[in-house]
């Protein structure tokens, strides 16, 4: 599992970032925030669609980035929660495949 992440962590790093949009237009590119680049990151990596993922951290810093999805996977584990009627911690631990503490 965490060979997969760091995997795509190294791909993430070695993506040459995005040129400028060049042609007609505004000439404006669009600004993401920093949970659209979460949200599109994580979804591309449950579907392992790299590109995707990879082009969505370019979006923003590491460090929007990382409190991006941790802020998704905060919110995830409260709806699982909510949704299992379980604690959080409980619902982070059986996604994680961790035995019940």
């Amino acid at each position: 599992m965490f060979d997969k992440l760091r995997r795509r962590i190294e791909e993430v790093r070695q993506t040459p970032a995005p040129r400028p949009p060049t042609g007609s237009g505004s000439g404006r590119s669009r600004q993401h925030n920093l949970f659209e680049a979460a949200a599109v990151h994580v979804a591309a990596c449950a579907e392992n669609d790299f590109e995707r993922s990879a082009e969505a951290a370019r979006w923003v810093s590491p460090e929007a980035l990382s409190f991006g999805v941790n802020e998704l996977a905060c919110r995830a584990v409260i709806a699982l929660a909510r949704e299992r009627n379980e604690t959080p911690q409980t619902v982070a631990r059986t996604l994680l495949g961790l035995p019940r503490s």
